[in-house]
């Protein structure tokens, strides 16, 4: 019998280009002049992974948050992996918003895509859930790359990584 391959699942963010992101967004708005003599912050915590974007009203908010998005992208940062959190009211007359950033497969997702694959009815593949992540092995490399294929077609709410190949 052949010695089982499997892959991991994983879903992350890569910490240091979030920062290096947000810190071209807030030269940006340094030098944008719709943000001239208005307040507008962006702060990250890299202990509670989230980012916390501080702006005069909604619609400073709004622009805020699109230049964060698009330095995001350009750093190839996964815009998925962004949870924004509702527009809240905040001291001295501004509004505050927090993303937080999703590290790791939530459980939910973890089991809809063991259903998925299960639903697909791939022979001689195992799906197991590991803490954040989800491993998928089978006998056959044939097997994994149909799963690889179809788990890229399909749509979790997340980015997915995929690696660790083990064969």
């Amino acid at each position: 019998m052949a010695n089982p391959s499997s892959f991991d699942i994983t879903s992350s963010v890569d910490l240091q280009e979030v920062d290096n992101a947000l810190n071209q967004a807030r030269k940006e708005v340094a030098q944008r002049y719709d943000f001239k003599g208005s307040r507008a912050a962006i702060d990250f915590s890299r202990a509670d992974n989230n980012v916390t974007l501080t702006a005069a009203d909604e619609f400073k908010m709004n622009a805020l948050m699109e230049i964060v998005q698009g330095r995001m992208v350009r750093r190839g940062v996964p815009v998925k992996n962004l949870k924004p959190g509702p527009i809240e009211q905040a001291g001295g007359n501004t509004v505050r918003r927090v993303i937080t950033l999703q590290q790791g497969i939530p459980s939910d997702t973890a089991r809809s895509i063991v259903k998925f694959l299960k639903d697909r009815k791939l022979r001689k593949v195992q799906v197991a859930i590991q803490a954040d992540q989800v491993r998928v092995s089978s006998v056959s490399k044939d097997e994994l790359q149909e799963a690889m294929r179809l788990l890229r077609e399909q749509d979790f709410g997340l980015a997915l990584q995929y690696g660790n190949y083990r064969s």
